[in-house]
């Protein structure tokens, strides 16, 4: 099975929104990299061996002034990687008219994620129709929104003004101390209705456990900070684990080999829609060149909804 190289770049801390179930501390949500240190990530991405996909993400990669005087242009200019992103949405229509056209033919992914804390379904539609309009035709729009208990009606209803105007929503289970959040009964059957019987890792992050199986986060795949310190995922991460080096001392390293994964719980779909996870297909997207490989893809692992009993735990 082919994989997909990725670096998740965390561009900066610093958010304009401040969502009461964001997954990362406060303390995490602040500062962005000087324009030194801007210069030195992107002297390594120049300088790695193959073509990645460099996801940004944040805080808020558009709140962070050099994401766009510097960061983009100098991605465009100075490597051959294909560019994604996690944001908001909340720029100002020109400055994300300007990203779509800056990256016309290198944009991979533009994960576009619906907070109704801050917006309104209407505002963030329009907003999103109009990047759709402007950004590269092969490009992948997708709208992922968390499912906060207690308020899925809301999210029930976006979902629905998503689907009249040709956007796909991508649900996202909450996490909570290190799994999953508590649903109720009435909850749990509107994420049916949300998410379908059985997700797969590109219809819904369920945040499924994938322990045991061989993972190659750490060397096709691992997540870059701010402060340039690697690590081969999220949840390794999490618990102080999985550290590769440094950009900025230059002693990033990746991994040699895949190895079982050790954690209950897998936060993100990116590793298991880039190819990462031993018997998980990765999403096709049109961005992506064909599949060299002739064997078949594996088939995509499905989350049962009996996972979500009130308080249980992924095992």
């Amino acid at each position: 099975m082919k994989r997909q190289p990725t670096i998740e770049w965390q561009v900066c801390g610093v958010c304009n929104y401040d969502c009461s179930y964001c997954i990362q501390s406060k303390v995490y949500r602040t500062g962005h990299p000087s324009p030194e240190q801007v210069e030195q990530f992107l002297t390594f991405f120049a300088g790695l061996p193959k073509r990645f996909e460099i996801k940004m993400t944040g805080g808020e990669p558009f709140a962070f002034r050099g994401f766009m005087e510097r960061i983009i242009p100098g991605l465009v200019e100075r490597t051959p990687h294909t560019i994604s992103v996690l944001t908001n949405l909340s720029a100002p229509l020109a400055i994300i008219e300007r990203f779509a056209a800056l990256t016309q033919g290198r944009l991979g992914v533009v994960s576009a994620s619906l907070h109704l804390e801050f917006t309104s379904p209407e505002e963030f539609v329009a907003k999103a129709c109009a990047l759709r309009e402007k950004m590269d035709p092969r490009a992948h729009l997708t709208i992922n929104s968390v499912l906060v208990p207690g308020r899925l009606q809301r999210v029930l209803s976006a979902k629905q003004l998503l689907e009249q105007a040709g956007l796909t929503m991508f649900p996202q289970i909450m996490k909570a101390d290190g799994g999953i959040a508590s649903y109720s009964a009435e909850d749990q059957a509107i994420i049916k209705d949300l998410v379908g019987e059985c997700p797969t890792p590109d219809r819904a992050n369920m945040a499924p456990s994938y322990k045991g199986r061989q993972c190659y986060a750490g060397v096709d795949y691992f997540v870059l900070l701010q402060n340039g310190d690697g690590f081969s995922c999220r949840t390794a991460r999490r618990y102080k684990q999985g550290f590769l080096g440094n950009v900025f001392a230059g002693t990033l390293t990746p991994w040699d080999a895949a190895s079982p994964c050790p954690y209950e719980i897998c936060p993100c779909t990116v590793p298991a829609n880039r190819g990462m996870i031993e018997g998980i297909a990765k999403a096709q997207r049109r961005y992506e060149e064909p599949e060299q490989e002739s064997q078949p893809a594996a088939p995509a692992a499905v989350v049962p909804l009996s996972r979500l009993r009130a308080g249980v735990m992924p095992s």
